[in-house]
């Protein structure tokens, strides 16, 4: 059952990422009183774009390596994860730090790939991406690692679960604030979609990719985005846990259903920020969610 975990993991992921994507999509053109695109559009993009050819624009490695491995980094996130509240076989093996790692390796093949591919544009988003990931990440690190001091453990289970599960403290309480006011950050919505800035920098670090490769990026950003969604519900959630596999999946899913939703009204709500506000905003963050990890270690 461990062993099969990892492919539950993995085959909800695969499955259910652009449906959530769907989800957002329309609640946002719900908010802003459109009709919007059908729920599923974002499984009919997704094929339109993996059925295309692969075109190598800047003719080098790297650009043609970045999409896959941005979209291998996230596969294995949500194949180690303790999705359903159980450990699998995978996450056993590892501990919070690999999270961390894989998902930066995410955030550098994006980087990678907009640099390589020497169109001005694409350097724009790389830097506002590159700021971005170096100022939220630590947000992430910080909610794994306040879990980790309060269950005296690095292992990926007790790093998800044990932020609020001896119950809610003073550390928990914090780092669910800074965690809400991140998430806009973690899934590129507005107001911090500053990389893309679709009508400043033309989809910013991904505008020379097409075809398969722009569609394993697109992809790796919907499951990314459900990832946070659904970390957002296991740690500050618990009592959304049933103690049974299938109980915990299902409510699991309910609560990422729910974090969309919120989501896309805070996205359709606010305007897009300046990169030089966001980074006033990111530094405030990391601030308060080191004086969250404090307190935790002080067993607050």
């Amino acid at each position: 059952m461990s062993i099969a975990a990892v492919f539950v993991n993995v085959l909800v992921f695969l499955l259910l990422a652009p449906l959530f994507d769907g989800v957002l999509r329309k609640t946002t053109a719900r908010v802003q009183t459109r009709q919007g695109p059908p729920i599923v559009q974002p499984y009919y993009d997704l094929f339109k774009l993996l059925g295309k050819e692969r075109i190598n624009s800047a003719r080098n490695w790297a650009f043609k390596l970045a999409p896959p491995a941005a979209f291998a980094s996230i596969l294995a996130v949500v194949a180690l994860i303790p999705f359903g509240g159980k450990v699998n076989a995978l996450g056993g093996r590892v501990d919070a730090v690999t999270v961390i790692y894989l998902l930066t390796l995410g955030g550098v093949s994006v980087l990678l790939g907009a640099l390589a591919s020497r169109n001005t544009f694409a350097a724009i988003g790389a830097s506002r991406e590159m700021v971005t990931m170096v100022m939220i990440e630590p947000i992430l690190a910080m909610t794994l690692i306040l879990g980790a001091a309060r269950s005296r453990s690095l292992g990926l289970g007790a790093a998800v679960f044990g932020a609020a599960g001896p119950g809610y403290g003073a550390a928990a309480a914090v780092m669910l604030v800074v965690y809400l006011l991140a998430l806009q950050a973690f899934v590129a919505k507005q107001p911090f979609d500053i990389a893309e800035a679709e009508i400043e920098v033309l989809e910013g670090p991904f505008i020379e990719y097409s075809g398969p490769d722009y569609g394993l990026f697109r992809y790796a950003m919907m499951m990314k985005q459900m990832f946070y969604a659904w970390l957002f519900v296991a740690v500050f959630l618990p009592f959304l846990r049933t103690g049974h596999y299938l109980g915990d999946i299902l409510t699991q899913l309910l609560g990422t259903l729910a974090v969309f939703i919120l989501i896309a009204v805070v996205g359709s709500t606010n305007p897009r920020l300046r990169i030089d506000q966001a980074v006033k905003i990111y530094a405030v963050l990391i601030l308060i969610a080191l004086g969250a990890v404090g307190l935790a270690v002080a067993g607050v």
